[in-house]
């Protein structure tokens, strides 16, 4: 699949098969989130590959919504990777703490990538964190930033309408609406 039809076909997928993933294409998925950029290049995330069903329905048990479709998302799928960061290993700018950026760049890689080879995923983001923290042994110094299951599509999704640019891209000052039909080349 090419680059842009995976960030076209990205959906936030909630129902899924119980088929395995290879671990060749669950090794290429968690590469992709490797190679992610993050503050000085120091990586302060890290993901659990949870496969364990016990453990992937004690997850679905700490979201803090309570929706079944993404308590069930988490139960159904094969696989949910939970990411995690140090923030003692990222930086931390007029209260801006960016584990949180480098974390959601690591994850919107493996998100993509899991894409690409043909599987759903659904960023979840409300949950217990202690909970969590608990459940899968993870160190106090680390941040339970957000967990997603990854399997194969079980529903027929309609992407979401195509936003207009307009309305979310400026070019060069915020009154300038940016346009896709720009006369001229931008340099």
């Amino acid at each position: 699949m090419q680059f842009y039809d995976v960030i076209k076909e990205r959906k936030s997928i909630r129902k899924f098969k119980d088929n395995s993933i290879s671990k060749d294409k669950m090794a290429r998925i968690i590469d992709a989130a490797m190679k992610s950029p993050s503050w000085k290049n120091k990586s302060s995330y890290k993901f659990i590959i949870v496969e364990d069903k016990n453990e992937r329905e004690r997850l679905a048990n700490t979201i803090l919504n309570k929706t079944e479709e993404a308590s069930n998302s988490i139960k159904e799928a094969p696989i949910t990777a939970v990411v995690v960061a140090d923030p003692s290993l990222s930086g931390n700018v007029d209260e801006r703490e960016y584990y949180l950026v480098d974390s959601a760049i690591a994850m919107e890689h493996l998100i993509l990538a899991a894409t690409a080879e043909g599987y759903g995923t659904c960023w979840i983001g409300a949950f217990d964190e202690d909970e969590i923290r608990d459940i899968l042994s993870i160190p106090k110094k680390y941040r339970v930033v957000g967990m997603t299951p990854i399997g194969e599509i079980n529903e027929t999704k309609e992407s979401h309408p195509k936003k207009d640019v307009r309305d979310y891209v400026f070019l060069n000052t915020w009154e300038k609406a940016y346009t896709e039909n720009i006369d001229k080349n931008i340099h």
